[in-house]
């Protein structure tokens, strides 16, 4: 990867853990808040939501007119079972589907596990100037997208381009939550 000569700014991010009871353990969600942290983002909150389309809906929806919330990161809810609504709750808020993101994860999940990577629906979009990235519960799918694509995705130092000239206001280069001050 080349690199973009820009200073880093760290993103206000917010982890939705989809389908995991409450009693168990969050592994994925506190992988991936570690992750976030390491790489100098800002996790804004973290929530458990169980398998219901309308309640992950909400809480992403309350998620993307924060002014402080950059990213909404889920996880769980991506396969292909019957009660995984993660997908489904989220795609109707997207202002722009990020199409690559499922097709790069797929290809990357093909090689480290075979035909069963098209039964994963991961998905991205763009909802009011909040990326919006729909992960597997598993840790170890989760741990892929973001070594492999996320963690430069979310840096504006990587090139040749990344997501972040798309998640600042079109005012100028300013994080939505330098908005509202």
């Amino acid at each position: 990867m080349t690199k973009r000569v820009a200073e880093f700014k760290a993103l206000g991010v917010t982890i939705v853990t989809c389908g995991r009871s409450p009693e168990r353990p969050d592994s994925t969600g506190d992988y991936l808040h570690q992750a976030l942290n390491d790489a100098g983002h800002e996790v804004i909150a973290r929530h458990r939501v169980p398998h219901n389309r309308h309640q992950i809906r909400a809480v992403v929806s309350a998620c993307i007119v924060e002014p402080r919330v950059d990213v909404v990161v889920l996880n769980g809810g991506t396969g292909f079972a019957q009660d995984n609504q993660t997908v489904q709750a989220i795609t109707p808020l997207f202002d722009r589907m990020i199409s690559g993101f499922g097709e790069i994860f797929r290809q990357l999940s093909f090689a480290e596990i075979g035909g069963a990577s098209i039964q994963s629906e991961a998905t991205a979009g763009l909802a009011n100037g909040t990326l919006i990235v729909a992960l597997p519960g598993a840790q170890q799918a989760a741990a892929l997208a973001w070594e492999r694509i996320l963690k430069n995705q979310l840096d504006g130092r990587t090139g040749p381009c990344n997501f972040i000239p798309h998640l600042v206001s079109s005012l100028g280069p300013c994080r939505k939550s330098e908005l509202t001050k």
